[in-house]
């Protein structure tokens, strides 16, 4: 796969996965210093591995979730709380994902987690 078909992939996959107004803001707001990383993320993260056959997304989208609130990425956990109501998880699949977090990760990364689905889940509603 060439690098603009890996790029157009990517991008068919992220409207897909976030929604067209997210990513058309993201598209918006690049600019010079942030074209290249933009396309890094597209062509890879997009392109390249939310794209593999291997899971589901909706099993892609569990796995960000737990990554991202183990590691206390939470500025990140909102979008995929998101992502993931889009890609046909459950609240209680979105629950069970944070509680394996609490005793994987720790309480305060799954509480702070928690919160961010929950205000997040409930906006979605």
């Amino acid at each position: 796969m060439t690098d603009e078909e890996r790029l157009a992939l990517g991008m068919r996959v992220r409207r897909e996965v976030l929604g067209d107004a997210h990513v058309d803001r993201a598209v918006a707001n690049t600019n010079e210093f942030t074209a290249d990383f933009q396309d890094l993320i597209t062509r890879y993260a997009w392109g390249d591995l939310w794209a593999r056959s291997g899971l589901a997304r909706s099993q892609r989208s569990l796995v960000t979730l737990a990554l991202l609130a183990g590691l206390g990425r939470h500025e990140e956990l909102a979008m995929h709380v998101k992502a993931a109501l889009r890609n046909g998880v459950t609240t209680a699949e979105i629950g069970e994902v944070l509680l394996h977090v609490a005793v994987y990760a720790g309480v305060p990364a799954a509480n702070h987690a928690f919160v961010i689905a929950d205000k997040t889940i409930k906006e979605s509603s």
